[in-house]
């Protein structure tokens, strides 16, 4: 197999009412027993339109629901999956990919490169494609031979197989992609749509013709939505689920000391922040959202530190930056900086606000950030701001951001294989997931530079440069680096949870 040059860059890069209402809605454990694999959410997913979607809870239930070309392993390293070999040309401008034989899709349709140009060409050309930004470098898709396909580049990528190993790698029936693809998503992954509810369930059921069935379980594999940590909890305790993702910090001395759980705990490749609107409709016409001394100041008001004890039980640490500490892009030399109220205060005077700015930040709708919303509040209105916080279901929440409905939003993001995912589209002019339309030309033309870069050590200073830029213009605020606690019923095994925070269903077997 031919490797490109692109893969060494991943080797290192290591409403609480509502959701009881959806608890008390399950199923007994005796009916719901047998092979049917329970998985409690923290949010309900977005849509269930790969090119689309946003959600971390959304690939979640992507990963039992739709094959991609590639995946990334516990080493984030590239697994081949509906890719079996790839490489690139001399000049580094046109990747080529050998794909899968003998793969169908849920509706039967044969898989194969017509198929693949037709997912990859929907997910770069697609107005509404939260992928545009990711695939901006593919100038064009050729079918080589019937299982085989060239992505013609603008640019050389040193991104591309990464971006492909996640939403824009996934593969749809290319029957499906011209009517409702979110309401009834057909894909080729090891599990087929059954049914939704919304802010209930998500109902799958296995693919008997999936190529690698043979290493999937369950019959079935049902995903519940219940915000509330504790309700979450409650019904892994009570048998009413398999599993949950993102364990509450304050319930993980709890769940180990259970002997029917099993705790699960790795670092994560992401962080957790503020998204703030600085050009994206009339919400950003406000100081906070035109003059970055008053969004430096927001900054100060706040004690990191404090909020990794206060709310996570130091197990959450602090930062000011898009990439964890295991990640070689990391700056070791930018210290996450105390509180400091005064300083605060004198940019706000500085910047010609003399009495408490009013804000209003949008917080999910579950009891962990309804805290984190609490505590930031306090700390900020002693600098100057009246915060006000506007409670949302998860979904809601995304829409309202994009359509630029906000002024900030707490929301974070999990986090990719390669840098480039947790910077390009969030800094750069027209990223798909830069919501508050942040632009500024030399941020631009270094993130596009960086994607061109194979050296690690010469990318680095693109990406501090970049840092540089976001540090003193705050496109985005950073809270902390959010690691992965999930929780198992001791009778579920098999299960591995890698950086990326997903769940895996091959091998999942309850004893």
């Amino acid at each position: 197999m031919s490797r490109p040059t692109a893969t060494w860059s991943l080797a290192a890069v290591a409403a609480s009412a509502l959701a009881l209402a959806a608890s008390m809605a399950m199923p007994s454990p005796a009916m719901a027993q047998g092979s049917t694999l329970r998985i409690g959410l923290q949010e309900d997913p977005d849509m269930l339109d790969p090119h689309r979607a946003r959600t971390f809870v959304g690939r979640i239930v992507f990963k039992g629901l739709c094959d991609k070309l590639f995946d990334a392993g516990p080493d984030l390293q590239l697994i081949p999956r509906l890719a079996t070999e790839w490489s690139f040309s001399a000049d580094g401008m046109t990747a080529t990919i050998k794909l899968r034989p003998n793969v169908k899709f849920h509706d039967g349709a044969a898989f194969d490169a017509a198929a693949a140009k037709a997912n990859i060409d929907r997910a770069r050309t697609l107005p509404e494609s939260l992928r545009r930004s990711e695939l901006a470098t593919v100038d064009s898709v050729e079918v080589v031979d019937p299982l085989t396909i060239a992505l013609k580049l603008k640019q050389r990528d040193a991104t591309l197989l990464s971006q492909l190993a996640d939403r824009a790698g996934m593969m749809m029936s290319p029957a499906s992609l011209s009517g409702d693809v979110a309401a009834r998503p057909i894909c080729s992954g090891p599990y087929k749509f059954v049914e939704r509810v919304q802010n209930d369930r998500i109902v799958l059921e296995k693919f008997a013709d999936h190529w690698e069935a043979a290493n999937y379980s369950f019959d079935r594999v049902i995903y519940r939505s219940i915000p509330d940590t504790t309700v979450r909890l409650a019904n892994l305790r009570s048998g009413e689920l398999d599993m949950l993702e993102r364990l509450a910090a304050t319930d993980v001395k709890s769940a180990q000391a259970d002997r029917t759980l099993r705790v699960i705990f790795t670092p994560g490749l992401g962080y957790q922040g503020i998204t703030l609107n600085l050009a994206n409709g009339d919400a950003a016409n406000t100081p906070f959202g035109k003059d970055k001394r008053v969004r430096q100041a927001f900054s100060l008001a706040i004690d990191r530190a404090v909020i990794n004890q206060v709310v996570f039980e130091n197990t959450h640490p602090p930062t000011i930056q898009p990439f964890p500490p295991s990640s070689p892009y990391y700056r070791k030399d930018i210290p996450v900086p105390g509180r400091d109220v005064a300083k605060a205060r004198a940019l706000l005077r500085e910047a010609g606000v003399t009495a408490p700015l009013k804000l209003e930040a949008m917080i999910t709708n579950n009891p962990v950030d309804a805290q984190l919303g609490q505590v930031i509040q306090a700390m900020v209105q002693e600098a100057g701001f009246d915060l006000q916080l506007r409670s949302m279901e998860f979904a809601s929440q995304l829409r309202d951001q994009q359509q630029g409905r906000f002024q900030l939003s707490r929301v974070g993001w999990s986090g990719r294989i390669d840098p480039d995912g947790n910077v390009h589209p969030f800094w750069t002019t027209g990223g798909g997931q830069n919501d508050g339309k942040y632009s500024n030309a030399e941020m631009d033309r270094l993130l596009n530079a960086a994607r061109a870069v194979y050296d690690p050590v010469e990318r680095k200073k693109l990406y501090d440069a970049a840092q540089d830029i976001a540090f003193d213009e705050m496109p985005l605020l950073y809270l902390y680096n959010q690691p992965w606690y999930f929780a198992t019923s001791t009778r579920l095994t098999g299960f591995q949870l890698h950086p990326d925070g997903m769940i895996r269903l091959a091998g999942l077997k309850r004893q």
